[in-house]
């Protein structure tokens, strides 16, 4: 390990200056929903129950976002090793046709039948009603959100971090500004209750795309070809799917089997108590691992661009070793700090705030040990599937190591302890995190096998 460590302090600066923005913008992007989470749980259990399950779609939505901008940063950032612009506006226009489509779609399916979608994700069809008009006004939000993911995922690529934290950060800002005037109708507008969250949602994301559009007619690091980004051409297209939609599905059917565990727990005899419970968590689990999917981002940028740039297998298989180990490390760390706060800080303090006592907040501690107990777990697999793997254009090898330890362990199991047998919490919470076992040794084994390295600018049947 310590031997893998050994760099210059100028990689672990260029590192820093990377990973800080990313985690950073992912900070403020999952303060959001804990922001939007602590404002609904102000109107009562109930209504924050509703919203969680409507959030069960959003989640997918919020998956192809993700699958679509990593899928495209794959491209963007070995075409950024090769200075080849014209080929990132290429990219960036195949990403942003598929991604709006996709987008319009699910969100004209959620407006027309919002009613029959939540009865589907809860036994409880009083929290249907009270998450319809949530659920028809956000999946819109999307379509621009998604438009903006992909530019931001294009200035990450090469190595402009900071612009999305500053985006997002505006964007925070506003829906919560949002938020407040809507959810709960002061200085003078309507008190709109949980559609109010999901317009101030559609409010910021439309601004958010606006300021995205301006920078990006102005960019002089990427600058646009109109050209080439509208007419991205049958070549682009094919490498897109070849490499980028892999990973589009990943994060759909990632996001799918997310989902199932919400609705596992939403048809639980206690359902109401454990969905309210895993809307906090849910969201503090992810604010402590911002760093991990900021490093595991910054893995991406730099194996990408290494490969690029010609660099040998020994030196990439180095680098992929060092930032492994950095990113486990790290995740060692939080998990300590994130278990040491539960009974200081998350029991005395966060779960009364949300409105969490007695059973909801039993289960609300339940998901917080064993979900940060498992951070050094999830560390390690975001930089190997995220980072390492889907930089290299390994894309059946992390989209199988993202799915199947999932589809195969976690959700299956959580359902038969949840919903057959109605074991104690503890085993179900632990039958969530039951993946991550399964995932990081198979993880490894892939790496080590240096079959991951692959240039995927290359015109086909040329190798490196």
């Amino acid at each position: 390990m310590f031997q893998a460590l050994k760099r210059d302090k100028g990689f672990y600066r260029y590192l820093a200056a990377l990973t800080g923005p990313i985690a950073l913008q992912n900070l403020i992007t999952f303060s959001l929903g804990l922001i939007d989470t602590f404002m609904v749980s102000k109107l009562g259990n109930n209504e924050m129950a509703a919203v969680t399950a409507a959030n069960v779609p959003v989640f997918l939505l919020i998956s192809i976002v993700f699958g679509v901008q990593s899928g495209v940063g794959i491209l963007i950032s070995q075409y950024w090793g090769k200075k080849d612009l014209e080929s990132i506006s290429r990219a960036m226009g195949v990403a942003a046709y598929l991604g709006v489509g996709i987008a319009v779609v699910i969100g004209v399916v959620l407006y027309r039948w919002p009613v029959a979608i939540m009865d589907l994700l809860s036994n409880k069809h009083h929290l249907s009603l009270l998450g319809a008009p949530y659920l028809r006004l956000i999946g819109f939000s999307y379509v621009f959100n998604m438009l903006s993911s992909i530019y931001v995922s294009a200035q990450r690529s090469v190595e402009n971090a900071g612009f999305g934290m500053k985006l997002f950060g505006m964007s925070t800002v506003l829906n919560t500004g949002l938020n407040y005037l809507l959810i709960f109708g002061k200085c003078g507008f309507p008190m709109l209750g949980v559609e109010g969250a999901a317009l101030a949602t559609l409010l910021s994301r439309v601004a958010e795309f606006a300021v995205c559009l301006f920078c990006a007619l102005r960019s002089k690091v990427i600058p646009l070809d109109l050209k080439a980004l509208l007419r991205p051409g049958w070549e682009m297209l094919r490498r897109f799917v070849k490499y980028a939609s892999p990973v589009m599905g990943n994060e759909l059917f990632w996001g799918l089997g997310n989902s199932l565990l919400t609705v596992v727990l939403g048809h639980m005899t206690i359902s109401v108590e454990f969905l309210a419970a895993n809307a906090v968590m849910g969201n503090l689990n992810r604010l402590f691992l911002v760093v991990c999917f900021g490093l595991g981002a910054a893995t991406a940028v730099m194996v990408g661009k290494a490969i690029g740039e010609g660099q040998s297998q020994e030196e990439l298989m180095a680098l992929s070793k060092t930032l492994s180990w950095v990113t486990v490390v790290v995740g060692t760390v939080l998990a300590v700090i994130a278990l040491v706060l539960v009974p200081l800080l998350f029991q005395p303090v966060i779960f009364p705030l949300f409105e969490l006592y007695d059973l909801s907040a039993h289960l609300a501690t339940t998901l917080a040990v064993t979900g940060f107990a498992c951070i050094p777990l999830h560390a390690y697999s975001i930089s190997a599937v995220t980072g390492i793997l889907r930089a290299g254009g390994d894309v059946f090898w992390s989209t199988a190591l993202d799915l199947g330890p999932q589809w195969l362990i976690a959700l299956p199991l959580t359902a038969l302890l949840g919903l057959v047998l109605n074991a104690d919490p503890w085993f179900v919470s632990l039958a969530i995190q039951a993946e991550s076992f399964v995932k990081c040794p198979i993880c490894l084994w892939r790496i080590r096998s240096k079959k991951w390295i692959h240039d995927v600018t290359l015109p086909e049947g040329e190798t490196q």
